[in-house]
C-alpha cells in the first residue's frame, strides 16, 4: 500500500513534533543536571557528569535530526523550574531520576512517533534513561517511561521541567 501526500505530511509532522518535544526534554535535563552537579555528593559526581555528557549529546543528536526534517530545532530556555526544591545532596538524587523519568516519557513517545532508524534512536534514549533512573533510584518500575501516562497520547515536552522567563 502507498502512502499518499497527506499521510506522510502527517507522519513527518507528528515525527518532528516528538523529536521536537525529546530536544526539548534533553534541553531540560542538561539544565536539570547543572544543579545537581551542584549540590551531588562526590560520590556520585562522576555519574552526574556522565549523565550530563550524555543528555547534551543526544541534545545535540536531536537538533541535527530535527534539521534533517527541515524543522528548526527549539532552543533552550533561559531557565527551568524544578519540580520540587533541590538544597543538598539527597535532593539532587531525587532531581536526576525524577530528570531521568521525564526523559524517558517523552522517549516513549518518540518511539510511538518514528520508524525505522529513528524509532532505533528513541529506544536508545528510553533505555539509557530509565537505566539512569533505576540507578538514581535504586529501583526499578515497570514499563519505564509510561508512568501516569496511559491513555494520553502525547507528554509534556519538558523533562525536568517548565521553562522560566
Amino acid at each position: 500500500m502507498t502512502e499518499t501526500v497527506s499521510e506522510k505530511a502527517a507522519k513527518d509532522t507528528a515525527e518532528l513534533t516528538a523529536l521536537q518535544a525529546a530536544l526539548g526534554a534533553e534541553h531540560a535535563a542538561v539544565y536539570g543536571y547543572g544543579v545537581v552537579g551542584g549540590l551531588i555528593g562526590e560520590a556520585r559526581r562522576s555519574e552526574a557528569r556522565a549523565a550530563y555528557d550524555a543528555h547534551r549529546a543526544r541534545r545535540d543528536e536531536l537538533a541535527r535530526a530535527v534539521r534533517a526534517l527541515g524543522g528548526t530545532p527549539v532552543a533552550a530556555a533561559a531557565g527551568y523550574a524544578l519540580p520540587f526544591p533541590v538544597s543538598d545532596s539527597d535532593g539532587a538524587v531525587r532531581l536526576a531520576a525524577e530528570l531521568e523519568e521525564r526523559v524517558a516519557g517523552v522517549y516513549s513517545d518518540l518511539v510511538r512517533a518514528t520508524g525505522g532508524e529513528r524509532r532505533r534512536t528513541g529506544a536508545e534514549g528510553l533505555r539509557e534513561a530509565a537505566v539512569r533512573a533505576v540507578r538514581w533510584r535504586g529501583g526499578s518500575v515497570p514499563f519505564p517511561g509510561l508512568a501516569e501516562r496511559s491513555g494520553s497520547a502525547s507528554a509534556p515536552a519538558t523533562a525536568s521541567a517548565t521553562p522560566t522567563a
